[in-house]
């Protein structure tokens, strides 16, 4: 089986959000296009994250965004047959596993599932306890993939990039483990890539940022799939709409 390839539907910004456009209709319009587009040019999966909301809250997104997304996530299920997970900014994974099981998601990206990061929000906590069994209480299979040093954001001093990988992997049982760049778009290296899986055999590792047509190839010889977002937008940049033709190119590319 060929290593999946996941895009992201970046959502406009949501009703409370600072950029809050005024119209569900057109967040809705953008997210049904941009996953019908990922899913015709290829892509196995699309993943919902509400990334027009910053500032984002730092753990619990109000229920105005989660009622939102969840209505986001329902349109786009509908409209494509591949599957469709939730990331919901900054780190609410509660959030997140509501909506899977309110609306079908298959899979949720966490930021932040064990130890803990500095980030713009401040300092965010892994609840690896709290996720994994509100899942269990919920009846879901929906599964975790797990940042590993997020983006846009520090360790605490003393923790290096193995040490948070096992930690996630062997004691917060994800079920993957996302790898990336320094912030959005930001390539992720190689050497982490090896360097985990090298430690870590049995664990699923993800690109998690900076995939793109000419490297996608090799970072997959490292890696068990792909999280892919700003090299399918057009222009290059969040926002722009998921181009078909930077779709169909990334996937040859990845594809051989």
């Amino acid at each position: 089986m060929a290593k999946p390839l996941v895009g992201m539907v970046h959502l406009r910004a949501l009703p409370g959000a600072p950029r809050w456009g005024g119209s569900m209709a057109e967040v809705i319009e953008r997210a049904v296009a941009d996953a019908t587009t990922l899913e015709q040019g290829g892509m196995d999966g699309v993943l919902v994250e509400n990334y027009f909301d910053a500032p984002f809250y730092g753990e619990r997104a109000p229920p105005e965004t989660i009622a939102a997304m969840t209505r986001a996530v329902v349109e786009v299920a509908a409209a494509v047959g591949i599957p469709v997970g939730v990331n919901v900014l900054r780190n609410d994974a509660v959030g997140a596993l509501a909506i899977a099981a309110a609306a079908g998601a298959r899979f949720l990206r966490v930021n932040v599932h064990t130890g803990a990061m500095l980030t713009d929000q401040g300092w965010l906590r892994g609840q690896a306890e709290s996720t994994l069994r509100l899942r269990e209480r919920l009846g879901l299979d929906a599964a975790i993939l797990a940042d590993v040093m997020v983006k846009h954001a520090a360790p605490a001093q003393g923790i290096d990039l193995i040490q948070a990988a096992r930690d996630c992997w062997e004691r917060g049982l994800a079920d993957g483990l996302v790898l990336s760049g320094s912030s959005t778009g930001e390539p992720t290296p190689t050497s982490s890539l090896d360097a985990v899986k090298s430690e870590l055999p049995d664990a699923p590792i993800w690109v998690g940022s900076g995939a793109a047509r000419d490297t996608v190839r090799s970072q997959l010889e490292a890696a068990d799939g792909v999280i892919v977002g700003s090299a399918l937008q057009a222009g290059g940049i969040p926002g722009g709409g998921v181009a078909s033709d930077l779709v169909q190119a990334f996937v040859k590319a990845a594809r051989g």
